[in-house]
């Protein structure tokens, strides 16, 4: 995948030295009283908020009777979180989607449904200006212009020698939203034929005729990865902030949620049709 993730790495740690932990029915407190540590240390290194040091690992692995294999294995993933090569993202730290480009970078599968503008993977740097100019008009704009900068670096991931399978369900209501002017919304939609005919990417439009449907509650992701290890993620974009949820009862709900929606949607043919014949009305206006 493109860009190796330190921040996934962590997160990976973090769930398996829970995990062991719990094994071992140990409560963080005890950890904690044992490694002499504080609560809050532990509590960090198993959420992946913070690194684990080798010697971190080790000592919380051998309380937890671990040895051999699995201790390095341990270990090196240890050393791996804490590798000194940053990713490109890491200089557009505080910006938003930081963390959802770390988690993105190493994902096998992407599902997205979007029901008000398009993803940040599938936007031209137009489209995606307009957009941030009215969500955030309090930006300077040196400031707007980072932000596309940064969507445009997160879309070579779809063009990376081992990219994920992207799977997006559009609402109609997107390509009726007038963003940026006809010239700005004809562009989009010409790229986004061009990303649906990509091998390892589908692009569906949920039409206004299907009626209710269940997307009603609003977009969402779903972050899948190939390592068992590494669980998968549910992500909401909000204006100023990150939101995911990982726990196994959200990752089942949500992804019904989404073959719901995928089953109601236009096949991917029929969608591109409509797709180019939008972009073709646009090109009289």
């Amino acid at each position: 995948m493109a860009g190796r993730s330190p921040k996934v790495r962590r997160r990976r740690l973090g769930i398996e030295l829970r995990q062991l932990r719990e094994d071992a029915q140990y409560t963080i407190e005890q950890v904690a009283a044992r490694l002499e540590v504080s609560d809050s240390k532990i509590s960090r290194i198993e959420t992946g908020q913070v690194g684990a040091t080798p010697r971190d690992v080790r000592d919380m692995a051998a309380l937890y009777g671990v040895t051999g294999q699995r201790m390095e294995n341990l270990m090196q993933l240890a050393r791996e979180t804490r590798e000194r090569e940053k990713p490109w993202w890491d200089e557009y730290k505080g910006d938003l989607l930081f963390d959802f480009a770390a988690y993105e970078a190493e994902a096998s599968n992407i599902l997205i449904f979007s029901s008000m503008v398009l993803p940040g993977l599938l936007q031209t740097a137009d489209y995606a200006r307009a957009i941030i100019r009215e969500i955030r008009f309090d930006l300077a704009p040196e400031q707007i212009e980072r932000r596309v900068e940064f969507r445009m670096k997160r879309q070579a991931l779809l063009t990376a020698p081992n990219p994920p399978i992207l799977w997006a369900v559009i609402d109609e209501a997107v390509l009726r939203r007038m963003i940026g002017g006809p010239r700005t919304m004809r562009e989009q939609f010409e790229k986004l034929v061009e990303i649906a005919r990509l091998p390892h990417v589908t692009v569906q439009l949920l039409p206004f005729s299907v009626g209710a449907h269940a997307g009603l509650d609003g977009p969402f992701f779903i972050i899948h990865y190939d390592e068992p290890t590494d669980r998968d993620l549910v992500y909401f974009e909000h204006t100023g902030r990150e939101h995911f949820l990982d726990d196994s009862s959200a990752i089942t709900l949500y992804s019904s949620l989404f073959d719901h929606i995928r089953a109601a949607a236009l096949k991917p043919d029929d969608s591109i049709k409509l797709l180019i014949d939008r972009a073709d009305e646009l090109n009289s206006q």
